[in-house]
C-alpha cells in the first residue's frame, strides 16, 4: 500500500482544524491535533501512520509520543474533545431557549448543525472512525455520544408529554433529527447554494415536522 504523502492537503472548502486545541495545550500538541485531523481526513486512521502526522506537524515521531501515548490516544483525544465542543453547545444552547418546546427542539438542532457546519473533518472522523476505537477509548467515546442523545431524547419526549409533539414514537424521532443533523458533515461546503443560517432554519423546521409539532 502506497504511503500517504507527509503533509497532505486538507479538502477544499475546509478549514484547518481549530476547534480541538485547548487553551493550555503547548503549541506542538496543537500542531499534532491539527495535523492528525488534516492526514486522517484524507487517508482515514488506518491509512494515517504516526510518521505522516508527525510530519505534517513539522515535527517528528518520537516527539509525537512525548505528547500523546500512541496514534490510538491521538484518536481518542481528538474524538474526546470534538465530543466535548458538540455537547457544551448543544447544553448551552438549550440552557438558552426558554420553556417553549419548538424553540427548545429549534436550538438544539441549530448548535448541533453548526458544529457539524464548522469542524466537518473532526466529525467525520468522529463518526467514521468510532470502528477503529479500542477500550477503554470507546467505552469514553460512546458515552459522550450517548449523551449527546439523550439531549435530543429529553426534549422531544419533553415536548411530547407538553402535547406539543404529536409522535407516537419520540425516540425514534430524536434518533432521527440528530441522525439527520450529524450529516450535513458529509455534504456542507462553504459558499454553497445556502448560506449556514438558511441550513440551520431549514434543518429546525424539518426536526419539528419529524417530531410532529402541533403549530
Amino acid at each position: 500500500m502506497a504511503r500517504a504523502e507527509s503533509a497532505a492537503p486538507p479538502r477544499r472548502g475546509r478549514p484547518a482544524s481549530t476547534v480541538l486545541a485547548r487553551p493550555d495545550d503547548e503549541p506542538t500538541a496543537t500542531a499534532l491535533l491539527a495535523a492528525a485531523v488534516q492526514v486522517m481526513g484524507a487517508n482515514g486512521y488506518h491509512g494515517a501512520s504516526v510518521r505522516d502526522i508527525a510530519s505534517a506537524a513539522g515535527t517528528s515521531p518520537a516527539i509525537l509520543y512525548h505528547h500523546f501515548d500512541s496514534k490510538q490516544g491521538l484518536l481518542v483525544t481528538m474524538c474526546d474533545r470534538g465530543l466535548d465542543v458538540l455537547v457544551r453547545a448543544t447544553e448551552d444552547a438549550l440552557d438558552l431557549a426558554g420553556d417553549d418546546p419548538a424553540d427548545r427542539l429549534g436550538a438544539i438542532v441549530a448548535a448541533h448543525v453548526r458544529v457539524h457546519m464548522e469542524s466537518q473533518r473532526e466529525s467525520l472522523i468522529g463518526n467514521s472512525e468510532l470502528r477503529a476505537l479500542e477500550a477503554p477509548g470507546r467505552a469514553l467515546i460512546v458515552a459522550k455520544r450517548d449523551a449527546q442523545q439523550r439531549l435530543f431524547d429529553r426534549v422531544v419526549r419533553d415536548g411530547v408529554r407538553r402535547g406539543a409533539f404529536t409522535t407516537e414514537h419520540p425516540d425514534d424521532a430524536a434518533r432521527f433529527v440528530t441522525a439527520a443533523c450529524t450529516s450535513i458533515a458529509t455534504w456542507y461546503r462553504p459558499g454553497g447554494a445556502l448560506e449556514a443560517d438558511e441550513i440551520v432554519a431549514r434543518y429546525r423546521a424539518i426536526a419539528l415536522d419529524a417530531v410532529g409539532y402541533r403549530r
